[in-house]
């Protein structure tokens, strides 16, 4: 039986996507330093940094060439469900946990926003905007928050016109208005005064809001969670779905406007679709390098290369000119921990080295944790017998943080 290091040394096929085609490159827990492969956030910051939120994963920040990951075993998140991501005119990260509350992030120091010292509504982040003023504004299932620095102002369905208190998305305009997606119609914000928009008094085809970007000409487009996409440029209202135009499904998970005016569309299993005004293009598993056509992420960087964050593919690039030379390339750190045998059929052997290990999880490629282990000795087997055939996760907790590698059940 081969002994398999963590230490993966990429071979030609995985290293370079751009080697097959320029326009994309991948990147995963196997050929990067991506610490999990269902991203669920991305920004982008003024150097061009990306700043990725992942499920189980922590937060990663990729600068092209070196990737840096933060988890709850050396930095100050609360825990490893990363929902959402913005960054400040300072850049400093404010980061929505999934039920861990508001992180903020200066580059050294964290703090942390929940329970004992703030007036959040509720602890599970699931967007962030900031505004003209630096204000942060945060989406939660318990209202919406703003927070100056200093001060908290709560707006829920009982103390203003926020049409629900599940807020899934917020968008800022030109004028610093704050556009609300909720998962019971469209709020409108201006600081004083709020109007709603619903099935009922405008054009909307759902009351199910997703994702909103607003585009250089300031019109708003809306993501459905069933009826597809919605165009409002202040008066009039257009709905792209799957029966009207080139749009393959009706779930809308995720949005970018590009300069120019296209809009980027991520779907729930359509893959990524392209909409310049007249044409619709698909990308998707089976047309292009897309590794997941579950897209929960979009952003777009100053080289017009869209990110975009996939459930369980991880992360890929795509610039239709070519994606530039800095981002091609990622080599795993150097770890001394060793797995064998790889493929395995019936147990599973890991070996510590000179690291401290706690626990060995090996999780399905849905998210799903579906075995774990106490590591107590130096070398320790998992009896993987009960363990159907196919590609999995190994996450292994370590006194320096986690490591993982793909293992394969034969």
């Amino acid at each position: 039986m081969k002994k398999l290091s963590l230490l993966l040394v990429l071979v030609a096929s995985s290293i370079i996507c751009n080697a097959q085609n320029p326009q994309w490159a991948t990147y995963d827990m196997f050929n990067s330093g991506l610490p999990f492969p269902i991203v669920r956030s991305i920004s982008i910051d003024e150097s061009d940094t990306k700043w990725i939120g992942t499920w189980l994963g922590g937060l990663a920040k990729f600068d092209g060439t070196n990737w840096t990951t933060y988890n709850t075993s050396n930095s100050g998140l609360p825990n490893d469900d990363v929902n959402s991501i913005s960054v400040n005119g300072n850049g400093t990260k404010w980061i929505g946990i999934n039920g861990g509350g508001l992180a903020k992030f200066d580059g050294t120091n964290w703090t942390i926003y929940n329970s004992s010292n703030s007036a959040l509504p509720n602890y599970t982040i699931n967007s962030i905007a900031i505004d003209g003023s630096g204000t942060t504004w945060i989406g939660t299932l318990g209202g919406l928050a703003k927070f100056d620095g200093d001060n908290w102002t709560i707006y829920t369905e009982s103390n203003s016109s926020l049409p629900n208190d599940f807020v899934y998305s917020i968008a800022i305009d030109g004028n610093d208005t704050k556009w609300i997606g909720t998962g019971v119609g469209l709020a409108k914000f201006d600081g004083t005064n709020w109007t709603t928009y619903n099935t009922s008094n405008s054009g909307l085809p759902s009351n199910f809001i997703i994702p909103i970007v607003i585009d250089e000409s300031d019109t708003k487009w809306i993501g459905t969670i069933d009826s597809g996409l919605v165009k409002f440029d202040g008066t009039n209202w257009t709905t792209y779905n799957s029966s009207n135009s080139g749009l393959p499904e009706d779930m809308i998970f995720s949005l970018a406007a590009e300069k120019g005016g296209t809009i980027w569309i991520g779907t729930y299993e359509s893959g990524l679709i392209k909409f310049d005004g007249t044409n619709w293009t698909t990308y998707n598993t089976s047309n292009s390098e897309l590794p997941n056509n579950i897209i929960w992420a979009l952003s777009i960087d100053k080289s017009n290369t869209k990110w975009i964050g996939t459930a369980g593919g991880g992360l890929a690039a795509f610039n239709e000119n070519g994606i530039p030379s800095d981002v091609n390339e990622n080599i795993l750190p150097n770890y001394n921990v060793s797995v064998f045998p790889n493929p395995v059929s019936d147990y599973l052997n890991i070996e510590q080295g000179d690291m401290s290990i706690s626990l060995a999880e090996i999780i399905n490629l849905q998210g799903q944790i579906i075995k774990s282990k106490r590591i107590l000795e130096n070398r320790n087997t998992l009896d993987l017998t009960d363990l159907s055939a196919g590609v999995y996760i190994l996450k292994i907790y370590t006194n320096s943080g986690f490591l993982v590698t793909k293992l394969i059940k034969q």
